[in-house]
């Protein structure tokens, strides 16, 4: 089954998102729970102990009567500025006052746990009153909010319990208030996630697009639509990159691919001329159509042809051998980069004096140490003397420079003859590029020299350069001084 990658993110996103709220927000609800009670608690007992105080005080000074019209009519005021409802009993735990005008609770008993509850919470917390759930008894129908505390009076020196004093409150109306309160939050949560969830699933979406067309164009590729491109929109993150690296790519192998036709169709054609030529003059010996006086001039265009393949086959291994090769061990050694032009020049004497050519060679005595493979460099000098030679007109001057600038030797070939096209200078290191598009021209040639020359130097981290104007053609490469 096929699951798009924005619909794994969207799920992720929903479902962290999700435990996040769940969690921050059952957190959150516990806590303003607990402290919206804890809130309520304390001015429930801030209220009691001020009204104790207050009753304790003139009941003393001003023998307040706790069962008088004035107690009554001052509990009701208390009330209605407070929101609590307060009871106060006899010593006994008798009702004799409450801030309820319909004085429904007078002469209702407080049970007796009640008023040790609240004697013992005056005794631990100083005269604050513990908050509890109850009834008091059949005091009140609903559970309520209830807090107490004795109503003490010092004489001679003693104190004396003369009542109790309760103060409650509408438990229910307290849930009711916390629960819109919820819903109201719990709305507000489930609106934003909603946002969240709908503004994750188009980003998440936006985001996967790009990823999704890459692998569209990806499947065009592979079925040789090999200019397909992702189109690039001049994204500057990630994805941006990868389009960009992606499109590399892609141009790296479409010139790969041409490349590599173009290999096939060259060699096709370097083979099928030889090929051809040798079957034909062959079957034309074997058959008698050629006479038998005339074959040793065929024999020498069939070994001609030969070699001429002999020698294909050779270069095509060493572009092989080249592509291969390691780079960083190719530039381990170190030789005389001035022996070796040497070398190539009387290696290549035969051809030169054939040629009837001129040499002018300007190379210094001392020895002129390079980092590289030798053999490798040796086969850079040769291939390049032998192509100048080749190019070059009867009786024309080859020239050799070699000389030391900025930490680097450079090595100057240069010959006489027919100046190469300016649009052909940049193809000139391509594999099986000759000038002349027939091929006729170069029966010797098959085109890789000068590539194998570029690849090796390649390999070295090294550059060559050419030029062609007026007749005279050069080129220079780079050797690295040790």
């Amino acid at each position: 089954m096929k699951h798009s990658i924005y619909i794994k993110n969207f799920v992720a996103t929903t479902l962290i998102v999700l435990a996040s709220f769940v969690v921050l927000g059952s957190l959150s609800l516990t806590w303003s729970y607990r402290r919206a009670l804890t809130e309520k608690r304390d001015t429930m007992t801030d209220a009691l102990r001020e009204a104790a105080r207050y009753i304790s005080v003139q009941s003393l000074d001003a023998g307040f009567d706790l069962e008088g019209l004035d107690i009554s009519m001052w509990l009701s005021m208390i009330a209605g500025v407070s929101g609590f409802d307060l009871l106060i009993t006899d010593p006994d735990g008798v009702i004799v006052s409450c801030s309820d005008r319909r004085l429904i609770h007078l002469g209702v008993t407080v049970p007796q746990s009640a008023l040790r509850h609240a004697s013992q919470q005056g005794q631990d917390q100083g005269g604050r009153g513990a908050v509890v759930l109850t009834t008091l008894g059949q005091v009140y129908a609903v559970p309520r909010h209830v807090t107490g505390l004795p109503l003490t009076m010092v004489t001679d020196g003693e104190s004396a319990v003369f009542g109790y004093l309760f103060l409650s409150s509408d438990a229910d109306a307290f849930r009711r208030q916390w629960q819109n309160f919820s819903g109201i939050f719990t709305m507000i949560s489930i609106s934003v996630m909603a946002m969240t969830f709908i503004i994750s699933f188009v980003l998440t979406k936006k985001q996967a697009e790009p990823i999704k067309e890459i692998a569209t164009t990806a499947r065009r590729f592979a079925r040789g639509d090999f200019e397909a491109r992702v189109e690039d929109v001049g994204r500057i993150d990630e994805i941006g990159e990868l389009t960009q690296a992606f499109n590399a790519m892609a141009d790296s192998l479409e010139s790969s691919e041409t490349h590599r036709r173009e290999f096939i169709a060259n060699v096709s054609h370097e083979l099928k001329t030889p090929m051809t030529v040798i079957a034909g003059f062959a079957d034309g010996i074997l058959d008698g159509t050629i006479p038998p006086e005339s074959a040793p001039r065929y024999l020498r265009i069939i070994s001609s042809e030969t070699h001429r393949l002999s020698r294909l086959v050779k270069s095509m291994l060493d572009v092989s051998k080249l592509q291969s090769a390691d780079a960083e061990a190719l530039k381990t050694g170190s030789f005389d980069i001035a022996e070796v032009v040497r070398l190539g020049l009387l290696s290549l004497g035969g051809k030169i004096e054939a040629g009837r050519l001129g040499v002018r060679a300007n190379l210094p005595e001392e020895r002129v140490m390079t980092r590289g493979d030798k053999d490798s460099i040796t086969q850079v000098v040769y291939n390049l003397i032998d192509n100048a030679i080749k190019f070059s007109k009867p009786g024309g001057t080859i020239s050799l420079d070699l000389w030391k600038q900025g930490g680097r030797a450079y090595v100057s070939i240069e010959n006489q003859g027919e100046t190469i096209p300016p649009d052909e200078l940049p193809h000139i290191f391509d594999r099986f590029h000759k000038a002349d598009k027939s091929r006729s021209a170069d029966r010797e040639g098959i085109g890789l020299g000068l590539y194998i020359v570029k690849s090796i130097l390649d390999n070295h981290n090294e550059d060559i350069f050419v030029t062609s104007a007026n007749g005279v053609t050069k080129f220079v490469f780079t050797l690295t001084i040790v």
